[in-house]
């Protein structure tokens, strides 16, 4: 496993992050996603019902990308595999929820669940162009 370059430890701050999944049809398909960071993961709460949670389940190949807010000259790309995990009892979505002042059940019609999504960084590129 990499580890996230210090200098770009900050945008594990940010408040989105782009998540690039396979298809079934091989092709990628990105979504903007709400993340944390923990014990140098990415972590995701996704909703069972969503496409990219589809994708993961049977291709757990993926990326994320985060911008700098401040400068799009500036990201933190993580490529690696997605573990999945149950979380039917919203406690990682609660803290997750907690980052963005938001309660994720009200993102979920009823009988959906969630799962968190950890990705195990196995490639981590830090990329600042600024002049």
């Amino acid at each position: 496993m990499e580890t996230i370059p210090e200098a770009f430890n900050d945008l594990l701050e940010a408040q989105i992050a782009t998540l690039a999944t396979v298809g079934a049809n091989g092709r990628p398909q990105q979504s903007l996603v709400w993340f944390l960071a923990e014990g140098g993961n990415i972590r995701i709460s996704l909703n069972t019902s969503r496409q990219k949670t589809m994708n993961l389940s049977k291709n757990p190949a993926c990326s994320v990308i985060i911008v700098d807010p401040e400068s799009g000259y500036r990201y933190l790309e993580v490529r690696g595999a997605a573990e999945i995990e149950d979380d039917s009892d919203y406690a990682f979505a609660d803290r997750v929820g907690a980052k963005y002042g938001s309660d994720l059940r009200v993102h979920d019609s009823p009988g959906e669940t969630r799962v968190v999504v950890t990705i195990a960084a196995e490639r981590v590129r830090g990329v600042d162009m600024r002049s």
